[in-house]
């Protein structure tokens, strides 16, 4: 039997999602300079706005795109300097929906924009995607497998090699913290 590596288990999980629905994409390939670009300007970009903005459509099809693009920003533009606060916030917006107003009649009206669709599953766009290359702060890391739904980044797998004793949960654990402070943007 051939030796059990990280990049086989890498490789068994991304299978393991797509055979639950989840597209998969090679994270150099949606690169700003990858064969297929999604990211925008640079590898500091975490979202993938354009499935984002897709998805934002899908889901508020009666919310006008003027709503829809400030619903975004707002999502995109976390104006906090503390990662919990930014979290809370971000929590907010994805289980709550995104609150922005508009004029109806002269007069200013709350309306929702929702980023994930919780009623049709189907609605929403899911992604796994590996070896996607974040340079933020002047540290380059590249967690080995990021889940995202509706171009939103929602989950890091940090995997370890499992016929490496010394490659342990603690260690997983570790290398999930060092990338929430090397690279916050993707933990918010």
């Amino acid at each position: 039997m051939p030796k059990l590596t990280e990049d086989h288990l890498e490789q068994h999980v991304i299978d393991l999602f797509k055979k639950h629905g989840f597209s998969y994409i090679y994270g150099p390939d949606i690169a700003f300079d990858g064969t297929a670009p999604e990211r925008e300007a640079s590898f500091a970009d975490v979202v993938l706005v354009d499935r984002l903005r897709q998805a934002v459509a899908r889901i508020n099809p009666g919310v006008a795109e003027g709503l829809r693009e400030e619903a975004i920003k707002k999502v995109l533009r976390l104006d906090n300097q503390n990662l919990i606060d930014n979290n809370e916030k971000f929590h907010g917006y994805l289980t709550n929906g995104v609150e922005v107003e508009e004029m109806v009649g002269g007069v200013r009206r709350g309306k929702k924009v929702w980023l994930v669709d919780y009623d049709n599953i189907d609605r929403n766009e899911f992604v796994v995607c590996n070896q996607f290359t974040i340079i933020e702060n002047e540290k380059n890391k590249r967690p080995d497998v990021i889940l995202f739904i509706n171009g939103l980044p929602l989950v890091v797998l940090e995997l370890k090699n499992p016929a490496d004793e010394n490659a342990t949960v603690h260690k997983a654990f570790a290398q999930l913290q060092n990338y929430k402070t090397a690279i916050p943007s993707l933990f918010v």
